[in-house]
């Protein structure tokens, strides 16, 4: 979908869509397959915010942001907003909690800046900056410290194992990063193994309903055909048995008609064997599907379990992570209590120097 004239994008990331079930109001219905883009945009021509994803060909969601609006987080990686206008209620999944942490944080911007842009669309006024500014992540400088002394030992000791533990920390992000992607993953082909399932039973049973009706069909040509020969039986009965002339030449009329009749259902009979598929073709087509089917059901629990050893392996990711910044952070503490110490160090061979 083309960017409309005026409109401006503000914020991307990449999400798995749902959409609420319009019957229950309580099931989530997947609106895509894959992860795919949500963008918050700004439309300058009618001054309003709004939130679009396309799937494919088609918009998957397409929501207009008010300022009655409320985005929900439902668990660590889970979020969600209610549309009055499309009736319906928005879910997204997120990879990880530090992308739906910035998804709500931007909303929460959005929402403001809609709150303003109707304040000042009230009064007849014009935004000068309608874009939001999106507001990078601060990262604090080390401080450049410079000493000359018996000192300088233990401060480049100190540097070096925060570079170490810097190194360590980034080692730890590395992996809560490819958990999160393998088990989004996992997620996707784990809906499209659920797809191909529904499918193959669909196609089970369109097969075996197809083979019932051609059984039915064929039994019902067999008996017609057999009561046809039964009443040409009758008759010819009947033709021996009386002896006046006329009736004996209506009789053979209507024999020769049953006759017709009789060969011609015989022969559409015949027709139809030869239209119809062989039944242990089809047999045999719906024991492969079967077969398919349970081969689907057995890798969708090996799926499940790969599943829950990735997350397992997240959790244990995230308490290494939290492990981690509590040594980050002893480390920190003892590099200050030892720069404290160095600072007294110079000021007592400052006083020194000093008196003598």
């Amino acid at each position: 979908m083309e960017e409309k004239c005026g409109e401006q994008p503000i914020f991307s990331t990449r999400a798995h869509v749902f959409q609420i079930d319009p019957v229950t109001k309580k099931n989530w219905i997947p609106a895509s397959k894959h992860a795919a883009t949500v963008s918050y945009f700004y439309d300058a021509t009618r001054n309003v915010y709004r939130i679009i994803s396309v799937g494919g060909t088609k918009a998957i969601i397409n929501s207009t942001i008010t300022p009655n609006m409320t985005f929900t987080k439902t668990s660590q990686k889970f979020g969600q907003w209610a549309d009055s206008r499309a009736n319906t209620v928005y879910g997204l999944g997120f990879a990880s909690e530090q992308n739906l942490s910035q998804f709500a944080e931007k909303f929460q911007e959005v929402r403001e800046a809609a709150r303003l842009a109707r304040e000042r669309s009230q009064d007849k006024t014009e935004l000068t900056n309608p874009a939001l500014n999106i507001t990078s992540q601060q990262v604090v400088p080390s401080p450049i410290i410079s000493t000359n002394g018996p000192g300088d030992e233990k401060f480049f000791r100190s540097q070096s194992a925060e570079m170490e533990l810097n190194t360590d920390r980034e080692r730890v992000k590395k992996m809560l990063s490819e958990g999160s992607v393998c088990e989004v993953q996992w997620e996707a082909e784990f809906f499209s193994l659920q797809d191909n399932n529904n499918k193959l039973v669909a196609a089970l049973r369109e097969a075996n309903a197809n083979v019932e009706k051609w059984k039915k069909q064929l039994a019902g040509y067999q008996e017609e055909a057999e009561r046809l020969r039964q009443r040409v039986a009758e008759l010819e009965s009947q033709t021996t048995s009386e002896p006046n002339a006329e009736q004996g030449d209506e009789q053979s009329e209507r024999q020769q008609n049953l006759e017709m009749l009789l060969k011609s259902k015989e022969e559409e009979i015949i027709f139809l064997k030869e239209q119809r598929p062989d039944l242990r073709e089809l047999e045999t087509e719906r024991d492969d599907l079967l077969q398919r089917l349970q081969d689907l059901e057995e890798r969708n629990q090996e799926m499940e379990k790969e599943l829950q050893r990735a997350e397992q392996s997240l959790r244990d990711s995230k308490l290494e992570r939290d492990r981690m910044r509590e040594e980050i952070s002893k480390a920190g503490d003892e590099l200050d209590m030892k720069i404290c110490q160095l600072n007294d160090l110079r000021l007592g061979l400052a006083q020194l120097l000093e008196s003598n």
